[in-house]
């Protein structure tokens, strides 16, 4: 692909999700924006929304997290997302049907049926009705006590299942455990969309925020099928803008090009960050010139992400000292003057969403 286009690409995304300025006030305006935000790494999927987010840390994230202004539960793909609590219902009826038949094969190896299930959301029903939030240790212990059994992954599947049937999803965290709540309890009543009206939204929303990207991108990101893809690609056909790049077509709703700047954007972002992790096809997200000459190193991806100008150019690890946060980078190019300062930018960013000063490690 021509270099200068893959980088008009990676630049749009930057912007449109949100990177190339603290776009957004509050962490949920983030997460609806975006739709879903992959969130199996707790800890990284939050500095991905302060990414996005002006004027937030940790801290407050985590009280976000607690009130329920934000959701975490496994949605769209067999894994957890961060979610507007106002989304929830619609995108579970949209997208939960997908996932439970990817787990079919599994819950049977488990010994997981219907009668099962049926058993186990009474059982999660009445030990988490009045706003009782309770760890995952706890809840095994309540199917131990109604003779359920209930370890391991058969637990973790017993949880997703309710999870996607919209029943539970996350309470506040308890010290650094976290909890599970009833939806019901947790978000309030909505009126329903109809099956085409879901369908509608979230193809409009990925295309808004994840932009320029291709009909198989959102397939991979939603965990639909292509038919439904492309049905939902002409209910908002009239919205959407088509752009062909050596034989590959890109959709992306019209807005106005990210300026110019001679100034690097540089990011530490999250392993799995909707940058990286919300497209199947990375070709605009890694330089591919780069990637042939040096070879790709697993281990410089191995952890996050470091980006320049919103192509990957290595990976990051942060170690935790009392003090201070030791920030170690394993770049695949060597940075001159303005893209060295643009990372000590985002290891000061870094600490100051953590509350504490960093320090880099280059390796």
């Amino acid at each position: 692909m021509n270099s200068a286009t893959v980088a008009g690409i990676a630049r749009r995304r930057l912007q449109n999700q949100g990177l190339l300025s603290r776009t957004f006030d509050k962490p949920v305006d983030a997460v609806r924006w975006l739709g879903a935000v992959q969130a199996q790494d707790y800890h990284g999927a939050k500095w991905a929304v302060a990414q996005r987010t002006g004027g937030i840390d940790n801290a407050t994230l985590d009280r976000a997290f607690d009130r329920g202004e934000i959701l975490r539960t496994h949605i769209m793909r067999p894994t957890w997302h961060f979610v507007a609590p106002e989304d929830i219902r619609w995108l579970l009826r949209l997208t939960a049907p997908r996932v439970n038949a990817a787990m079919a094969s599994y819950n049977r190896k488990l010994e997981l049926d219907d009668s099962v299930f049926r058993q186990t959301g009474a059982i999660l029903t009445a030990v988490l009705r009045g706003g009782s939030h309770l760890t995952r240790k706890e809840i095994a212990a309540a199917f131990h006590r109604g003779r359920i059994a209930a370890t391991g992954q058969r637990l973790a599947h017993i949880l997703m299942h309710a999870e996607l049937d919209a029943l539970i999803c996350s309470g506040p965290l308890r010290g650094k455990q976290f909890t599970y709540a009833l939806v019901d309890e947790r978000v309030p009543p909505a009126s329903p969309l109809s099956r085409d009206e879901s369908l509608a939204e979230l193809t409009g929303r990925y295309f808004n925020s994840h932009g320029p990207a291709t009909l198989q991108d959102y397939a991979w990101w939603s965990g639909l099928t292509m038919a439904e893809v492309r049905a939902g690609a002409e209910m908002t056909k009239p919205q959407l803008v088509k752009e062909i790049v050596n034989c590959v077509t890109y959709w992306l709703f019209p807005a106005a090009a990210p300026a110019r700047s001679k100034r690097p954007f540089l990011h530490l972002l999250p392993n799995y960050d909707e940058h990286i992790v919300a497209y199947r096809d990375h070709r605009a997200s890694f330089d591919v010139r780069l990637l042939d000459s040096r070879g790709v190193r697993p281990e410089a991806l191995g952890a996050h992400i470091v980006t320049l100008n919103g192509f990957v150019v290595g990976g990051w690890r942060r170690i935790l000292r009392t003090d201070r946060i030791v920030i170690e980078t394993d770049l695949l190019m060597d940075f001159g003057l303005a893209e060295s300062k643009g990372l000590e930018r985002c290891a000061e960013e870094y600490g100051r969403f953590m509350g504490l000063p960093v320090a880099i490690d280059r390796g």
